[in-house]
Parts: C-alpha cells; sequence; structure tokens
C-alpha cells in the first residue's frame, strides 16, 4: 500500500505565550537545537540590546551580531560574519527585517533558524521567503523555514501598537488572497493546494471573527498563530500564493509608485483586500472586513494613508504590473482607468466614511 501523506516544512518548535522569552534556553537545548550552546544570534541596534542584556546571561555560548537594516548587502555581511564560528544555529531576535536577513544568512551558511519575533507586523516570520532591499528595489528569496518559532507575547504588547495592527492587516489580507487563488483556478486552470488556501483562510477568518482587541493577550495569540500558519501555508504551496493576490499587487503598487509615502505593509495589504473584496462583488464581506481594519485602527481609505482617490486609482491601475503571471480580480477585470475611477467611488460610498 502507499503511503498516502505528505510531509509538511514546519519548525519543530512553536512557543506562543507570555514569558516565552524566559524559557528561551530550555528550548533551544530541550529540542536540540543547539546541543553545545553555540548559537550565532543576530540582532537590531535598538530593541534587540535590551533583549541580548536580558538573554546573554542564559545564552553563554551565544554570539551576538548587530544587524545594521534590511537589505541584501546587510544579510550578506552577516552570513560572512558567521561563518568564522562554529555555531548550531542562527537565533534572529528582532522584527521582520532582523528575521528577514537571519533567515538569508542562515540559509547561506547552511544553518537552522530559530525566529525570534518581537513585532506581529506581517507573516514573514515563519515563511520561507526572505524580503530584502537591493540595488533594484526589494527583492524575495527563497530560504528554509524556522526550525523554531518563539513568541513573547509580554515582549509584542511593549512594541509600538502599528506593528499589530499591520500584522492584523496583513493576515486578514490572506481572505481575498485566497478568494483570487479560486478565481484563478476556475479562469486559467491555476492548480490549487486545498490544504494551503485551508491554513490560509481560517488563519485570515480567526483574525477577522475575533472579538478582542490589539492589547488583548487571547487575541494577539490569534494573530500570532494566524502568522505562523500563514507563512507554513507558503511552504506547503511552495509559494506565496496562498497570502498574496490583489491585496498585495496594490501593496506593491504603493511602494513603487510613492517609496517615500507608503505605509506599512499591513495598513496597505488590508485595505487592498477590502478593495479587492468590492470588486469581486462581495459587498457585504468588504464591508464586514472595512469594519474589523476599522475597530482595529487601520485604514480602509487611501485618505487615511495621506494619499488621494486620484493617487489611489494610479496605484490600482499599475498594480498588475508588480507581479507579472500572477492572476486576480484585478487582471481578471481588466478595468480602464475610469472605471476603476467609478469602482473606488462606489466602495468609498459602500464603507462609509
Amino acid at each position: 500500500m502507499p503511503v498516502l501523506t505528505r510531509l509538511i516544512p514546519s519548525p519543530v518548535v512553536v512557543d506562543i505565550r507570555p514569558g516565552a522569552l524566559d524559557d528561551l534556553a530550555a528550548v533551544l537545548a530541550d529540542q536540540r537545537i543547539s546541543h553545545s550552546g553555540k548559537l550565532a544570534v543576530a540582532i537590531s541596534g535598538g530593541s534587540g540590546a535590551k533583549l541580548r542584556d536580558r538573554l546573554a546571561p542564559a545564552l553563554p555560548g551565544a554570539d551576538w551580531f548587530e544587524v545594521g537594516g534590511g537589505t541584501l548587502d546587510d544579510a550578506i555581511k552577516l552570513g560572512d560574519a558567521m561563518k568564522k564560528g562554529r555555531y548550531d544555529a542562527v537565533v534572529g531576535l528582532g522584527g521582520g527585517k532582523i528575521i528577514d536577513c537571519a533567515k538569508f544568512a542562515a540559509a547561506r551558511i547552511g544553518l537552522p533558524l530559530v525566529a525570534v519575533a518581537t513585532n506581529l507586523s506581517h507573516d514573514g516570520l515563519c515563511s520561507p521567503v526572505a524580503t530584502l532591499d537591493n540595488d533594484a528595489g526589494r527583492g524575495s528569496y527563497g530560504v528554509p523555514n524556522p526550525i523554531a518559532v518563539v513568541i513573547d507575547l509580554d515582549v509584542i504588547r511593549e512594541a509600538p501598537v502599528r506593528f499589530v495592527r499591520s500584522g492584523i492587516g496583513d493576515a486578514l489580507s490572506n481572505i481575498s488572497a485566497v478568494a483570487d487563488w479560486e478565481l484563478a483556478n476556475r479562469e486559467k486552470g491555476e492548480q490549487i493546494d486545498g490544504l494551503a488556501a485551508a491554513m490560509a483562510r481560517q488563519a485570515g477568518e480567526a483574525v477577522l471573527r475575533h472579538p478582542g482587541g490589539v492589547g488583548d493577550d487571547a487575541f494577539l495569540q490569534v494573530l500570532a498563530e494566524g502568522l505562523v500558519l500563514t507563512g507554513i501555508s507558503m511552504s506547503v504551496a511552495g509559494d506565496s500564493r496562498p497570502a498574496s493576490g490583489a491585496c498585495h499587487e496594490i501593496n506593491h503598487g504603493f511602494d513603487l509608485l510613492f517609496p517615500k509615502r507608503a505605509a506599512s505593509h499591513g495598513e496597505q495589504c488590508g485595505l487592498g483586500a477590502a478593495f479587492a473584496m468590492h470588486l469581486r462583488g462581495a459587498r457585504e464581506e468588504s464591508a464586514y472586513m472595512a469594519e474589523v481594519l476599522r475597530r482595529h485602527g487601520l485604514p480602509v481609505l487611501p485618505e487615511e494613508i495621506g494619499f488621494t482617490p486620484e493617487e489611489f486609482v494610479q496605484v490600482v491601475e499599475f498594480a498588475p504590473s508588480t507581479r507579472p503571471g500572477r492572476y486576480t480580480i484585478l487582471e481578471h477585470l481588466d478595468l480602464s482607468t475610469d472605471q476603476i475611477r467609478d469602482a473606488y467611488a462606489d466602495y468609498a460610498k459602500a464603507i462609509g466614511s
């Protein structure tokens, strides 16, 4: 009999709770991630330095590496510096830029990565992708999934609330992204991975339906778990399709057309998702998503992040060119400039001001 299962690349440890950081050394040792205690820890120069002071006594065999930023050059320099030691694993301790640099560096030198997130700004903390700035703008680089993910909710609550809000927008955008994937399956015969789609959609729905708020541990737990599951769904699918559709095309449009004015990733993705749901005729779902975004303090209109409606029309018109080959509601409708303008006016009226 054939074994009708598949192996799913996923972390061996997912520890999400208040106080998780206090047990980091025990988790690494107990799971045999680092049998010798020799670790290369990547941190930022800001909050990372404070966490180093807190964690260093429990990690006596660790060497600490300060990461300058979130560029490809930073990640390459980090990997080169880490090559000089004999480490069991790399620990990325910080926000998205630090973890992405650590992911790339760990892959470059062939070591497993432990992701210790200090904020919940997006779903990249457990994804098989490192997003890094380069000379051409911004690139996505394939890397192995983290071997472990540790998220201390006490630390998350200490971070600026805008990071949590960004993560909410990114998680909710899964719902629109999966709808786009299903559209591509119906219209273009694109293969859809049902497990990846289910994981990403349910992660988004859990955040959408949760009654809690940004300062509530129960809500933060669901958000953190949703972002981890979204990252794993991308590994299952083999690309970012479960979590990236028209919502992310619109986000990339903002970033590329207005790089000095762009808002956070999650703010733009959440706005893009609510608008994309409206475009596909899911008016009630779009209105409810906008209501939830508003409740959490996220924007639902471009004016709320400093853009005029006409600039938003430009972004939507440009958005499909940011992901050639990806089929979403934007490519399906292929709206003219005037049609986008009319669609936005309908959207703004439907969700209210």
